[in-house]
């Protein structure tokens, strides 16, 4: 799958300061949350010239803002009034059909074809940043913070991209497509505090959203993605069977969006001992269901890598450390091109892991540095 790349460009000459540096002019992304806001209330605080910009994402079928999720009214004016008190300008920027076109319908097509996207990456790939950043060049600021639970430093004349150091927090896995273009523009304040931290400067600060709820669920589905997906687009929607792999008939399902590689919760069927689903094929329909020990995976193959530094490691195989969810446990593997100057990468774990999903993302560590990623197209058993 080809993904698209990051449309900003830098301005020419463009020489962005680091921290601690005379004043600049900072576009400040809120979301309305307590990280955006106290991201953009620490730039205002060290004397720089602060615009809040939230992006309007998401409306619901009506037209009307969504009751939950992202971009709702509550939302915009939790942002409009932190931008309020701190007295900066705000803007509220519409971008719902390049939002659906390149975060929404791909993640449809994804599950249609029995993989399990991430929605977030995608989002910020296509989205967060390469808008936010022609934003800021159209509003003539220097930089652009937001609100992510990330590092960026300068070492050895390049840009780094490091983990939060809140590991519970830590975001570094969803912006693992920044390049040295955009990390030379952004910055992170709050990826050097814990949740508790930011919690606790928010309420120093006065801020009225010191202490509301994070919000964990897909920003864009009120409910639950299958009935999303049912919506959106219905002729997803095929019943088939559920067999085990030597393909022997145990039930039938009421279409393959309703399952990801790994899911042990409801099945429809009964064997007697834990089954999963270890694979999906989209084409005839059919869910494969085994033990634990059929979820092993040796290695996987990885598309559309792209790299921090913008080229890969000079070694080959290099090893690192690699995520391959969002929230999971990075393991040791090698990494090797499948051609040489080809964006497609094998990954060959050290130990062999169980239920990475097509679809999801695999992000390149050495310690806790990014190194890069993609997205894992096939499972190698």
């Amino acid at each position: 799958m080809d993904h698209p790349t990051l449309r900003w460009r830098p301005r020419r000459g463009t020489h962005p300061p680091c921290p601690g540096g005379p004043p600049v002019r900072v576009l400040a992304a809120m979301s309305g949350g307590v990280d955006s806001s106290v991201a953009a209330a620490m730039m205002h605080r060290e004397g720089h010239e602060v615009t809040g910009v939230t992006l309007k994402l998401w409306q619901g079928p009506d037209g009307e803002a969504p009751a939950h999720g992202c971009c709702t009214v509550s939302d915009s004016e939790d942002a409009r009034r932190v931008a309020a008190g701190l007295d900066i300008p705000y803007y509220v920027f519409d971008y719902t059909d390049d939002f659906a076109s390149a975060v929404v319908d791909p993640f449809v097509e994804a599950y249609r074809n029995g993989r399990t996207p991430n929605p977030c990456v995608e989002c910020n790939r296509s989205i967060k940043f390469s808008i936010l950043l022609e934003e800021a060049d159209r509003l003539d600021c220097d930089l652009l913070v937001t609100g992510h639970y990330a590092r960026v430093s300068r070492e050895g004349g390049r840009w780094r991209l490091r983990r939060g150091v809140d590991p519970s927090k830590d975001q570094s896995y969803v912006l693992h497509m920044l390049g040295q273009r955009e990390l030379a523009r952004t910055r992170f304040p709050v990826g050097e505090m814990t949740k508790p931290e930011t919690r606790r400067v928010a309420a120093d600060l006065g801020l009225r959203n010191a202490h509301k709820r994070d919000s964990y669920e897909i920003c864009f589905i009120a409910d639950d993605y299958r009935r999303f997906i049912a919506r959106r687009a219905p002729e997803a929607v095929r019943p088939g069977r559920i067999v085990d792999a030597s393909r022997n008939r145990l039930g039938e399902h009421p279409g393959v969006v309703n399952f990801t590689v790994g899911q042990r919760r409801g099945l429809g069927v009964a064997v007697g001992e834990p089954r999963y689903v270890v694979e999906l094929d989209p084409h005839t329909s059919t869910v494969v269901i085994g033990s634990a020990r059929d979820l092993l995976t040796e290695a996987v193959e990885v598309e559309g890598v792209t790299w921090v530094d913008g080229a890969p490691p000079p070694e080959s195989p290099t090893e690192c450390l690699v995520q391959v969810r969002v929230h999971g446990q990075p393991v040791r593997a090698l990494l090797a091109p499948l051609e040489s100057g080809s964006d497609r990468w094998q990954v060959s774990f050290v130990e062999p892991q169980s239920s990475p999903a097509p679809g999801q993302m695999a992000v390149f560590y050495r310690g806790d540095r990014v190194l890069g990623g993609g997205t894992i197209d096939r499972l190698l058993k």
